[in-house]
């Protein structure tokens, strides 16, 4: 498996295209930080959140957020449409939610005389859709996404419908100790790149976030990256250099996950199920790229990877019921796997070790 996902990382390498200019990274590093500083106007003390939500964006992946109400991840989302000026759509998901309402439906109309469907479009229609408590709705609502989230766009009664580019799924998420929720299936928990899970704040943060609300409203946002500019980001995120030895890192770690795998950790073998699929090796590829663009890098390196391997994989592995018996999470699996894989697959020759 591990050759197979090697060639899947790698496969961006043989498009041609050239590398970065350091002028090219310093301005795209400087346009990226502009966006961090406005989004740290709505959400204080929470950097590192921020840096990973700039990161999946700029990977143009989709986004889960997992925390209790009320720690800002609604805002999160909508401050973010804000500053990339970005069309932008809210569902509220609840339990009598139906994927006709996400999606869209063909409704009769009278035309010319005559009758005939026409399919009015739901607000999936947006660059920007935010999936507000996206598990109280039911399985059925939920999997309206799935299409969505992988092909960008929609079919309905047969008829494909593409989505505006970029589309960009943010969805947020009450833990499933909640009363009225329904967890995500695997398949759909797997279309999204990163799972970030969103803690509370300090008491200095919080009389912070006081101090700075006036009347208790968001301080108002001015957008800071055109369409054209954030279309270019992209580009410039895509020709940023992975290394082979790089995307030899990340098959292993994709590969470690696996329980029947040889040169599985211990607790691997004894604690997970079902380990990381090949999107997720695509997935660190991306996201790692973003990482080394965001931090004013021209090529990935171990440490891009390690920064978001926890986001990227600890969502897509299942765990045996007896692991948490033993204390053990998918965070801290992917904390282990981190310890264990070597960032380097063979012994380094003789001759640069002495």
């Amino acid at each position: 498996m591990s050759q197979s996902v090697d060639r899947e990382v790698g496969v961006a390498e043989k498009s041609g295209a050239p590398l970065l200019t350091p002028q090219e990274v310093e301005s795209s590093q400087q346009q990226l930080q502009s966006l961090l500083a406005g989004l740290e106007q709505a959400i204080i003390g929470q950097r590192n959140l921020l840096d990973l939500v700039v990161i999946c964006l700029l990977a143009r992946g989709h986004m889960l957020l997992e925390g209790l109400p009320g720690l800002g991840k609604t805002e999160l989302v909508k401050s973010l449409s804000a500053l990339l000026g970005l069309q932008f759509r809210r569902v509220q998901f609840t339990p009598d939610l139906l994927p006709s309402d996400i999606v869209g439906a063909p409704i009769l109309e009278d035309q010319g005389g005559g009758r005939r469907l026409v399919f009015h479009r739901g607000p999936i229609f947006a660059n920007l859709l935010l999936a507000d408590e996206i598990n109280r709705a039911t399985p059925k609502t939920q999997s309206a996404l799935l299409e969505a989230m992988q092909e960008r766009r929609a079919t309905v009664l047969g008829e494909t419908h593409e989505l505006p580019d970029p589309f960009f799924v943010l969805a947020t998420q009450n833990p499933i100790e909640l009363e009225g929720t329904y967890p995500l299936p695997e398949a759909q928990l797997d279309r999204f790149t990163f799972k970030i899970q969103v803690e509370g704040v300090s008491s200095d943060t919080l009389e912070a976030i006081i101090n700075t609300r006036q009347h208790g409203r968001p301080p108002l946002l001015q957008e800071v990256l055109s369409a054209e500019q954030l279309s270019k980001l992209f580009a410039q995120c895509d020709r940023v250099h992975l290394p082979s030895a790089v995307a030899n890192y990340i098959a292993r770690l994709v590969t470690a996950t696996h329980p029947q795998q040889p040169s599985s950790p211990d607790e691997v073998k004894r604690f997970v199920r079902f380990g990381a699929s090949p999107r997720a090796a695509i997935a660190l590829a991306g996201t790692a790229r973003a990482s080394a663009l965001l931090s004013g890098k021209p090529n990935v390196g171990f440490s891009d990877v390690k920064r978001v391997a926890s986001s990227v994989l600890s969502h897509r592995l299942i765990l045996d019921y007896s692991a948490r018996l033993e204390g053990w999470t998918p965070r801290t699996m992917v904390d282990r796997l981190l310890d264990v894989v070597s960032d380097v697959g063979r012994p380094l020759p003789e001759a640069l070790t002495t």
